[in-house]
């Protein structure tokens, strides 16, 4: 199995943690966006959307968008809850990630972190603040009502969301002002198993 993605990525990064929280043997391979390595012509033939992580199984068969390939590594583990409404809520979790948290958190740090601040981004950037310090409060709201996203027990609505808020003050955001999330990174950060971002 073969996992194309940049460490560096939350949305790559969070494949690869929980590849490696499950145990589950893969080859890495590196794909460098900034230099539109996902715009070769080899690359669009695995992934037509030019976007990474992609997984190819062993079949031969091509996953991508992230949140799916949690999903599918999950399956059938305890980071998905077998109870029909416990999973809907990690999939609740997973919508809110890439509708109402990645957009701004992700888009900040990109920005700042990847892209040096040019001065044309400054009012984007300045711009997303607002949408990230409210999915951060709401992230807060649940963290200090239960341990994980969904109640007691980890699960990939947390490896989904952890990735870009553990990193989340590469886009300015002050991670400070919400200590339930604190804890909760570093609840994550003590799992056996546990990689970052290298």
């Amino acid at each position: 199995m073969v996992v194309y993605g940049d460490i560096q990525s939350g949305n790559c990064f969070k494949v690869k943690l929980l590849l490696s929280l499950l145990d589950i043997e893969h080859e890495w391979r590196v794909v460098d966006v900034v230099a539109k390595e996902t715009q070769t012509k080899e690359f669009l033939a695995l992934s037509p959307k030019g976007k990474i992580p992609i997984v190819v199984l062993d079949d031969g068969k091509v996953l991508s968008e992230s949140n799916a390939i949690l999903g599918y590594f999950a399956e059938q583990s305890d980071l998905l809850p077998h109870d029909r409404f416990e999973k809907a809520k990690v999939y609740e979790w997973l919508f809110f990630e890439q509708y109402s948290h990645e957009p701004y958190i992700a888009v900040a740090r990109f920005i700042n972190k990847y892209l040096g601040m040019p001065r044309e981004r400054e009012a984007e950037y300045e711009s997303l603040q607002a949408g990230g310090h409210s999915a951060l409060a709401i992230m807060e709201k649940q963290l200090n009502e239960t341990s994980f996203l969904v109640g007691s027990q980890l699960s990939i609505a947390d490896l989904s969301l952890y990735a870009y808020t553990h990193v989340a003050h590469e886009g300015g955001f002050d991670l400070s002002q919400y200590p339930a999330v604190l804890g909760w990174i570093e609840r994550i950060q003590t799992l056996p198993n546990y990689i970052g971002m290298e």
